[in-house]
């Protein structure tokens, strides 16, 4: 296999196994992966706008609104006006401890094996894989508002 094909196939695993690592987590919740990354992004703003939770995750306003329908269905969040604009509404997180008390030792574990994975390799090479990533998240947010815009 040549080197180029192989580095599509790992491409293509990482993809897989990323995908499958936070359906996994979202099944833990009781949530669909959507639902799951718009409660990642709430978590971590703790209260947003629709269209900035759609801006966020890459969703249209449209699956915002079920999404957040469900979320608050389940307790996890809630709208309220926007004080700063009549038109608009605000969704904000609710439980964020049962939240970290389900998510917490998850991504605990996901970062402690990462951190001893990275222990493999030297700061020069670590630089390299970071380069490398960082690039290749720039070539997917472009490929994206490509297919976006066509």
């Amino acid at each position: 296999m040549s080197k180029i094909n192989a580095n599509r196939n790992l491409g293509r695993e990482l993809a897989t196994a990323v995908i499958t690592f936070h359906e996994t987590v979202a099944r833990r919740l009781n949530m669909s992966a959507a639902e799951s990354r718009c409660l990642g992004v709430l978590n971590d703003l703790e209260v947003a706008t629709p269209g900035q939770l759609a801006q966020a995750t890459g969703l249209t306003t449209g699956a915002i609104t079920g999404i957040v329908d469900r979320l608050e269905k389940a307790g996890y969040a809630r709208r309220e006006a926007n004080p700063d604009d009549r038109r608009s509404l605000l969704v904000r997180i609710r439980q964020p401890e049962k939240i970290g008390e389900i998510l917490g030792p998850i991504y605990g574990s996901l970062s402690a094996a990462m951190k001893q994975m990275s222990g493999e390799y030297t700061p020069e090479q670590l630089e390299i894989i970071d380069r490398y990533l960082t690039q290749t998240i720039e070539v997917l947010k472009g490929e994206t508002e490509k297919l976006k815009n066509r």
